[in-house]
């Protein structure tokens, strides 16, 4: 008797709690809601944190203007960040967060190694994954649900070794971390394509990680190899402080030839660096913030109205992220069928017009696209770090590589 009297009383104070709901479901931001959460996944803090940082700036730019303009199908997005230091667990941790609280869509990583953490749980979970710039070759698969707004390390080191040869540059040598997925994929994918290009690797150095401090013995090496360019892979705060001043304190005054992580290495040039040295250094990278075409002028005139400076690669490749997001959702009719929204992103027939270029994604969820080339540059009359800048050299397209 008891028992019975119990589960009556249990089932009157469900009854009570959903009429006083009204007997509608939670909105937790999936099917019957009013808002779409959107993860953002990146490293805040951390070495690479100007990466994330940039992220989140371009992402919260762009949910904004997405939101003002009316949502995605009158849904309004709810943006939900978090930091994962750049370490792969980190990510993982903050992944499994994110899908215990609903959230279906995320936006992220920016490295290679914290993205390749959580792509098989993105499939395992049936969560659409969109990273802005892992560039690794095996971070997208096909029929899955990881996508990406940045174009693939092999494209990127094959458009490299095309501006090498273009240049009549036959001896060069490359520095990676061995340690590293970003920076040794790009190296083999580099070194792969300047052979087929008849371009001779003299001397091929390493790091054991990629925060090195000394590059002395790696440049040493390529003078003594006689290397006319050293095609060095690491990001902007070793680069800034440490790797370009001390490849000329060697007696380097070849190329130096970066790729997209060099981007920022302005921001860590350590004081009293003789800014002479930049001269001659140039990376690859995804855009052009100097580019006069509407859609890039547009979005670099409202990042820096709200931020007060040039939009990084990181920031405009999180903005491609979410108008790739916008589009195959407004294509599927749906904001809450994962599954449809996957199939609609897949189509590889769907062109993006991003601030990243115009492109298709291929079969594997990558985006067929071209790279700009930039240089560093300095004014001496404008004196101090104010006469550091960068111009573009030119842009490559996949087409040119044909």
């Amino acid at each position: 008797m008891t028992r019975k009297l119990l589960a009556l009383l249990l089932a009157l104070c469900m009854v009570f709690a959903l009429a006083a709901c009204g007997g509608e479901p939670a909105d937790d931001g999936e099917s019957g809601g009013d808002t779409i959460k959107v993860g953002l996944i990146g490293p805040v803090t951390g070495n690479n944190a100007s990466f994330g940082n940039a992220m989140v700036e371009g992402a919260r730019l762009t949910v904004a203007q997405i939101n003002e303009a009316g949502g995605i199908l009158g849904k309004q997005i709810e943006l939900v960040e978090a930091d994962d230091r750049g370490d792969p667990t980190e990510c993982g941790n903050a992944f499994n967060t994110m899908v215990a609280e609903g959230v279906q869509y995320i936006i992220g990583s920016a490295t290679s190694g914290a993205t390749a953490a959580i792509g098989p749980m993105a499939n395992e979970e049936g969560v659409l994954l969109i990273s802005p710039s892992a560039t690794a070759d095996d971070i997208t698969t096909e029929d899955d649900y990881v996508f990406r707004a940045c174009f693939k390390d092999s494209l990127q080191g094959d458009i490299a070794a095309a501006w090498v040869e273009q240049q009549g540059i036959t001896k060069v040598g490359t520095i990676e971390c061995s340690a590293d997925t970003y920076s040794s994929g790009l190296v083999k994918s580099f070194t792969a394509a300047c052979e087929a290009r008849g371009i001779e690797i003299v001397a091929a150095e390493s790091t054991a990680t990629m925060a090195a401090q000394d590059f002395t013995n790696q440049f040493t090496s390529m003078v003594n190899a006689g290397a006319e360019l050293v095609y060095a892979i690491y990001y902007y705060d070793a680069v800034g402080a440490f790797l370009v001043p001390q490849a000329r304190a060697a007696g380097f005054d070849g190329i130096i030839m970066g790729a997209d992580g060099f981007d920022g290495t302005l921001d860590y040039v350590s004081e009293g660096t003789d800014y002479n040295v930049f001269n001659n250094v140039v990376y690859t990278n995804h855009y052009d913030a100097t580019d006069s075409s509407p859609v890039v002028a547009e979005y670099v005139s409202a990042y820096q109205d709200e931020y007060g400076t040039l939009p990084l690669c990181f920031a405009a490749l999180a903005s491609d992220c979410l108008m790739m997001l916008q589009k195959a959702m407004e294509a599927a009719g749906t904001t809450d069928d994962v599954g449809a929204i996957r199939d609609a992103l897949a189509d590889t027939s769907v062109t993006y017009e991003g601030v990243t270029g115009t492109f298709n994604l291929d079969g594997s969820g990558t985006p067929v696209k071209g790279a700009a080339v930039i240089e560093f540059t300095y004014d001496e009359s404008a004196g101090g770090v104010e006469g550091l800048g960068t111009q573009l050299v030119t842009t490559i397209s996949a087409d040119d590589l044909a």
